[in-house]
């Protein structure tokens, strides 16, 4: 591409793959994020190989984290994790600000199986009963935040919203979808990638008293017995939000600036610079070192090989560090 026909800012294709792009509707008080995520996310599933209904929610997991994640305004953390009693029964899906993603799903493969047999692989039936955790990590010396909900939902986009009418005071509305391509690559090879797409939709009008959420059942609810939901703007920005098909959050030939010109235009959009993520783990030799450190001489002769090695891999990345024996006894 040269020079000349080079994208601009809020052109379609600008932000392209792995870009979150902020934006804003002035004419509805709704500011909100969006998502195509591309190379980075087949990385991901594709370095643990998962069956395909495991990918699908890691995949989700992934769409909503970053879309949260890039929001933080200090270099933290956000640990957004499913625990539940289903096949799934543990999904992480870990942002270190500004840019880093890791994540990781772990199942029983029998009771995967049984359900794949079964039919049953929705969302709901794969994660179980538990819960949706949202936790922010601000470093050391810092206090963590944990918010927790129920899995409560259908889908983890129905969950989440669950997160945001109880433990937020930001109306939102979140959106969320995956698809898998069949294609051929520039030398006529079959390919299979993964994709992934979501939107993040909140109302923030100058006005504090119009963003009030209703009140919860069996409330009094405010003086003026105002909700949320009678609000012109942000139920015409919800009513907006929700025409979206997952097909169109996940296609590369619509792209995140022209999924929110569809939708935005009447009331006029307008993006901000996209902010990239990668795919990238933390952890490191040192890290697992200290922590096999801290394990009694019992332990760490237990955990030893025949060769006196002990080989720790990473749930997140799977990079395998061996360590000596010898090196992490206690002193």
């Amino acid at each position: 591409m040269t020079a000349e026909t080079a994208l601009k800012l809020g052109e379609p294709g600008y932000a392209g793959d792995d870009h979150v792009l902020p934006f804003q509707v002035e004419g509805l008080d709704v500011r909100g994020r969006a998502v195509q995520l591309g190379p980075m996310l087949d990385t991901i599933l594709g370095r643990h190989d998962y069956p395909a209904p495991v990918a699908r929610l890691l995949a989700e997991a992934i769409a909503l984290t970053v879309l949260l994640g890039t929001s933080l305004k200090f270099e933290g953390k956000l640990i957004v994790q499913t625990k539940g009693d289903g096949p799934v029964d543990l999904l992480v899906a870990d942002f270190s600000a500004p840019q880093d993603v890791r994540a990781y799903a772990r199942f029983d493969q029998e009771a995967l199986d049984a359900a794949i047999a079964a039919g049953a692989t929705e969302p709901h039936e794969l994660l179980g009963k538990g819960i949706l955790a949202f936790t922010i990590d601000q470093g050391a010396h810092m206090q963590r935040y944990q918010g927790i909900v129920p899995l409560d939902g259908h889908t983890l986009e129905e969950i989440a919203g669950v997160y945001f009418r109880q433990s937020e005071q930001i109306p939102t509305k979140v959106r969320l979808g995956v698809a898998e391509l069949y294609d051929r690559d520039a030398d006529g090879k079959a390919r299979h990638r993964w994709r992934a797409g979501g939107m993040v939709a909140q109302f923030l009008p100058q006005s504090p008293e119009r963003m009030r959420q209703a009140d919860l059942p069996g409330g009094d609810g405010d003086e003026a017995g105002h909700k949320i939901d009678d609000d012109d703007h942000w139920a015409e920005a919800k009513a907006m939000v929700e025409t979206i098909d997952a097909d169109e959050l996940t296609d590369p030939n619509v792209g995140t600036e022209r999924l929110l010109f569809r939708l935005f235009h009447e009331r006029g959009v307008r993006v901000y610079p996209p902010q990239q993520v990668f795919d990238r783990c933390s952890c490191s030799r040192e890290k697992l070192k200290g922590v096999l450190a801290a394990l009694s001489a019992e332990e760490i002769a237990h955990t030893a090989d025949e060769k006196g090695e002990i080989a720790v891999t990473c749930e997140f990345c799977s990079t395998t560090y061996r360590f000596e024996a010898a090196e992490v006894l206690p002193q």
